[in-house]
């Protein structure tokens, strides 16, 4: 039994292992309709609970598909449809239930610390959904999208703009293991999780941060991005905005990149502000290449975890 809780957690092999396997499962599944599971089925009379303390389209939809394609089932937990949602049970007492109903666990929290909780007691695996502190299925499908239009990411440039949020703390993660270069370009007092910097720096990551989103994107195979408000941000949010204003993605900003460079935004996005229409809709925008391969980035997941 295996967790996918922090991209760092993996060893090099293990990821690298983990977007190979989801190249040849979506290779050979082909254009099979949606729910039609995969002909080798390896989670036939399985069940997949998720929990979604958040809202969560992408999330939701992609991982309920991953798992019908691998040939199991899945049980959704809104935060206020069960005990735990409502503070009315420990997750102590509600991860020892769940394990007797389930073979896996996803959940979507406000709180990174509730994943590790819920790891202590927990008898099947859990995958991190997304946390204050992380996305890491969302960057394991951008790297899955990024290979697949760009060749393999070791060695390249990746550029992030604007709120240095837990995509942002997950991407420093990947370029660490994955081995290409980051540069991230925020403001000062939105700088990436200090604990995540500092270990990219311990493990010799080529990481770049600096409030010059042109020094960021110089010569970048691809250029990303995402909301400047975030669900869990409690800040004032009008200064936040106020904060991140040169750090749009648009036309100039994506001159300065590679010209075949790409754009990518994990979604959703609030256009016009953290990015430009043109952009996101634009020949170089794989916004929606993104958004289908976290099914299948997230099957391969699903699968390491019970290897």
């Amino acid at each position: 039994m295996k967790n996918f809780i922090n991209i760092s957690d993996l060893s090099r092999d293990e990821l690298r292992s983990i977007i190979d396997k989801a190249k040849k499962r979506k290779s050979e599944r082909g254009k099979k309709p949606h729910s039609q599971p995969d002909e080798d089925q390896p989670l036939n009379g399985k069940t997949m609970i998720m929990i979604f303390e958040k809202t969560s389209t992408r999330t939701r939809i992609s991982f309920d598909l991953a798992v019908k394609q691998l040939g199991g089932s899945s049980i959704i937990l809104n935060q206020d449809e069960f005990h735990y949602g409502k503070g009315d049970e420990t997750i102590k007492d509600t991860a020892k239930v769940l394990s007797q109903y389930a073979d896996i666990l996803m959940i979507r929290t406000d709180l990174h610390k509730n994943v590790d909780e819920f790891k202590k007691y927990l008898e099947i695996p859990i995958i991190n959904g997304l946390t204050d502190k992380g996305h890491p299925c969302q960057v394991m499908s951008d790297i899955l999208t990024f290979e697949e239009l760009k060749g393999e990411i070791k060695g390249k440039t990746i550029a992030w703009i604007g709120d240095g949020n837990n995509v942002a703390n997950s991407f420093i993660e990947a370029a660490t293991s994955f081995e290409f270069k980051l540069n991230i370009a925020c403001p000062k007092k939105y700088q990436p999780d200090k604990k995540i910097i500092n270990f990219a720096k311990k493990n010799k990551c080529k990481l770049l941060i600096t409030d010059n989103p042109l020094k960021a994107v110089e010569g970048a195979d691809c250029i990303m991005t995402d909301k400047w408000i975030s669900m869990s941000d409690k800040g004032n949010k009008n200064t936040k905005k106020k904060a991140l204003r040169k750090f749009q993605v648009n036309k100039k900003l994506m001159s300065y990149a590679k010209p075949d460079s790409i754009f990518m935004h994990c979604l959703p996005a609030s256009r016009d502000e953290e990015v430009t229409s043109d952009i996101m809709d634009g020949k170089q925008s794989v916004v929606w290449l993104q958004a289908f391969n976290r099914i299948h980035a997230q099957k391969s997941i699903i699968e390491w975890c019970f290897k």
